[in-house]
């Protein structure tokens, strides 16, 4: 291979020095190809991409929308062997089959496929992003699903749970869990649940639900923040996919009475997968949660979270301070837990100890002292803060403050020249302050100790690939807020294959930050209503939630739609 490619589009002038350097940070972080980055962070459109793959290693370049492969050529590569190597195969010749393939400089994996398939390997080249999109719609692990589901098609005998009641002798309920384990690793259960969690990451999905009813058995996926109906596997295979997640994630599987958590690591298409998994009885059987943690799909620098830059000034002054209280705010599943590891992140040096209170750990830091909650031996927030106190810590991050013990042993934390993060379950900064006094927390300390809330939700993101321009209907937003928009152009998703119809595809954040002036500490004091604190902190120059929201809207980064979903009680 010649000239690098990064080398090569910058002497083209399709990107600049800055532009391949944050391509290359994109890649430290959460790995993929170069070319893969550069087209993900929007600097070069996939068509240019790969024409110059082509050029870089000396082999035609393809572009994967112009193929209609048929079923018989990629019958020739299993969708595993195609995940693995990034190839595709599009068409065949007497005994020669051509590929893409995302990194022809990958000898070893084209001296397996001519290994394997018996075919002599024509090579060219795709971008990585259009081989995955094409496997994805080709090989589908729903399609994968569906030919394990038909494995487990033919009936079977079982026992309906409509039988005579009859009480379990202990044997018999050692002779229940047996079965359980063996048809938990029957070949057809061990398949099932594998596609799951390949589709499921496939699909960018942040959770999996597994919900049994009276005769039905229903998978979910949380992708973008909304559930989606994926399938209906066979109803007698409920407890066997349940038996076999909990045995990955080591929980008791003779336990069917009592909610159960574990966690499980698994690798998929190559790359590590923390899940952590829930389950809780139901009427019909036992339902199970699994949340989805992908590093490489989570970044914990700020601007690409969705803060803008005041905000992020804000928030690093409070963050230099050596000592008090960043309390981070909002609803379930808004990313809060991953706002304060980006603030771990930019504080993780050599020279502070840093520890950690979760419940759980989400994401393993390094360099961090993480410390997983267990209540059933008395190991709570409140409990470890007091320990931590005893080792040193220049900074302390707790999970959530739920109680008054844990926000006082907090306060005290911080007044004997600790910095502490942590979260709170309100939906606005200012509500935050309200609810630690509602806690039973003297308004002097909070007014002592506090140095800053930040206040978060999610949007969904626009489709790049179907977005069209939008007009504003008339009387949805305020005179002043229709003034802010101007002329400024609003989009919206249409709907296509990349974003599955939706017209979104990823999220990001909006944000609110609130400075502890002397002013808001004077209000603190005199126990203010969160009206007069969020009036005093916007005449100080605080954006809120909705103004956040907009300034996603004149960006196009989101539609009226998801601004008006997520903020309508802030208008």
């Amino acid at each position: 291979m010649g000239i690098k490619l990064g080398d090569m589009l910058i002497k083209a002038g399709v990107i600049t020095d800055v532009q391949l350097e944050a391509a290359l940070k994109e890649q430290r972080q959460n790995g993929g190809r170069l070319g893969s980055n550069l087209n993900k962070l929007g600097f070069i459109s996939e068509e240019d991409l790969t024409k110059f793959l082509g050029r870089q290693f000396g082999v035609p370049a393809v572009n994967l929308n112009d193929y209609e492969i048929e079923k018989s050529v990629l019958d020739i590569i299993p969708a595993d062997v195609a995940l693995k190597h990034e190839v595709i195969p599009i068409s065949r010749s007497g005994k020669s089959l051509t590929i893409a393939i995302a990194n022809p400089a990958n000898v070893l994996a084209i001296e397996d496929l001519k290994f394997s398939t018996g075919y002599e390997i024509r090579i060219v080249v795709s971008a990585e992003s259009s081989i995955q999109n094409t496997i994805e719609k080709y090989y589908e692990a729903t399609g994968m699903l569906k030919q394990v589901l038909k494995e487990v098609a033919e009936p079977e005998d079982e026992e309906e749970d409509d039988d005579d009641v009859e009480v379990v002798k202990a044997e018999e309920g050692e002779k229940e869990e047996a079965m359980d384990l063996a048809a938990a690793d029957s070949a057809p259960v061990v398949k099932l649940v594998n596609a799951i969690l390949l589709e499921s990451v496939t699909k960018q999905a942040s959770d999996i639900h597994i919900e049994p009813y009276e005769k039905d058995l229903r998978v979910r996926y949380r992708i973008d923040g909304v559930l989606h109906d994926m399938m209906n596997p066979p109803w007698k295979m409920r407890k066997a996919i349940v038996s076999r997640l909990k045995i990955m994630a080591k929980m008791k599987i003779a336990e069917k009475r009592l909610p159960q958590d574990g966690r499980v690591k698994v690798a998929i298409k190559g790359r590590p997968i923390d899940l952590r998994v829930s389950t809780v009885p139901t009427l019909y059987g036992e339902k199970m949660a699994l949340r989805i943690l992908d590093r490489s799909t989570v970044s914990f620098d700020m601007e690409d979270l969705g803060f803008e830059k005041n905000a992020i000034i804000e928030f690093n002054r409070a963050l230099d301070k050596p000592f008090g209280i960043i309390l981070v705010t909002g609803p379930t599943g808004s990313g809060k837990t991953t706002t304060l590891y980006a603030a771990l992140s930019k504080l993780n040096t050599p020279d502070v100890n840093i520890t950690t209170a979760e419940d759980p750990v989400e994401y393993s830091l390094l360099g961090v002292n993480q410390v997983q909650m267990n209540e059933e031996v008395g190991l709570t927030f409140a409990s470890a803060l007091r320990s931590y106190l005893r080792q040193d810590p220049d900074i302390i991050m707790v999970g959530e403050i739920r109680d008054q013990e844990t926000a006082e042993i907090s306060i005290r934390a911080s007044l004997t020249g600790h910095l502490v993060l942590s979260t709170v379950h309100t939906n606005s900064a200012a509500a935050t302050i309200t609810r630690l006094v509602n806690m039973g927390v003297e308004p002097f300390l909070i007014a002592s100790t506090l140095n800053l809330v930040e206040s978060q939700m999610l949007l969904r993101k626009i489709c790049t690939s179907c977005k069209e321009p939008f007009s504003l209907p008339p009387g949805v937003l305020s005179e002043e807020e229709t003034a802010k928009l101007g002329e400024t152009p609003l989009y919206k998703g249409m709907g296509c294959t990349e974003c599955k119809n939706t017209g979104y595809r990823g999220r990001i954040g909006i944000y609110e930050v609130l400075s502890i002036s002397p002013t808001i500490r004077e209000l603190i004091l005199d126990r203010a209503t969160t009206d007069d604190l969020v009036l005093q902190a916007k005449q100080e120059g605080m954006v809120d939630l909705r103004e956040s929201g907009l300034i996603k809207l004149r960006k196009g980064v989101t539609d009226l739609d998801e601004v008006i979903r997520a903020t309508s009680s802030e208008n």
